[in-house]
């Protein structure tokens, strides 16, 4: 049985300072890839090397929508840097406006910047969203972010946006967050989507899922999500953590699937 963590930030306090116990743990508990995702391009270079220097981590390139005080990215600078064989993503991107306080065109702009250079490099998108689905949808759906596909990480929406993603070829993946108590409803939308479209992660080091919640996460706590899922899908685990290894990689289909 093997599980991927789909989308975490290992380099982050304070989990960047134990990457080996962080890999061993993650093992010990069936956790054997992970996507570490750069959130600006000061920070690119720290994702790019644990993933140059560790198999079964992968890396992306992009800038989150919340980061203001920092280098801009233009499409060439991105489709370049995705292009290295072992960034198998651009992003993450997408729209914020929970705590927007400058107007919302410039990340408009970003979000479009980082839809072209997927499609030039040819890799997937990795959408984070909050207070922002009608207008994230949209823009992947005018921009025909269909044609490079992606994921909706860290789902929190409704079943209508999530139905709005499968038809443009996204998969939705679900962190810690559908374990909480009062996750009724996602729980209601992580029933439903398609079994070639679900995935796994942690967001880490936040969003520890129950039993953990409050503890700093990290890959390891996947399993308690999967298992999660899983039940709610009445789904035997081995079998669930099966499909969405395999889920993460056809969508991530420049991962080198490596011995872990």
């Amino acid at each position: 049985m093997q599980l991927v963590d789909s989308h975490c930030h290992i380099n982050f306090e304070p989990l960047g300072e134990d990457t080996a116990g962080i890999l061993q743990r993650a093992h010990d508990n069936s956790v054997d890839y992970l996507l570490c995702v750069s959130v600006c391009l000061e920070d690119y270079p720290d994702v790019a090397s644990l993933a140059a220097d560790y198999p079964n981590i992968f890396s992306s390139v992009g800038v989150h929508p919340n980061y203001r005080d920092c280098h801009e990215p233009t499409v060439p600078e991105l489709t370049s840097l995705a292009e290295n064989s072992r960034v198998v993503a651009v992003g993450e991107t997408g729209l914020d406006y929970f705590r927007s306080e400058q107007g919302t065109d410039w990340q408009k702009k970003r979000f479009e910047n980082h839809i072209e250079a997927a499609k030039i490099a040819g890799k997937p998108l990795i959408i984070h969203t909050r207070s922002a689905a009608g207008d994230t949808m949209d823009m992947l759906e005018s921009l025909d972010a269909a044609s490079c596909r992606g994921v909706m990480h860290c789902f929190s929406e409704d079943w209508a946006t999530a139905r709005r993603a499968l038809d443009i070829g996204f998969y939705i993946s679900f962190s810690g967050i559908v374990t909480f108590r009062n996750a009724e409803t996602l729980r209601s939308v992580a029933a439903k989507v398609p079994d070639d479209r679900i995935l796994v992660e942690t967001d880490a080091p936040y969003l520890a899922p129950v039993p953990c919640r409050g503890k700093t996460n990290e890959p390891a706590l996947v399993r308690y999500t999967a298992e999660c899922l899983a039940d709610l899908r009445k789904t035997p685990f081995a079998d669930f953590a099966h499909r969405t290894t395999e889920n993460f990689f056809t969508l991530f289909s420049s991962a080198d699937r490596a011995e872990a």
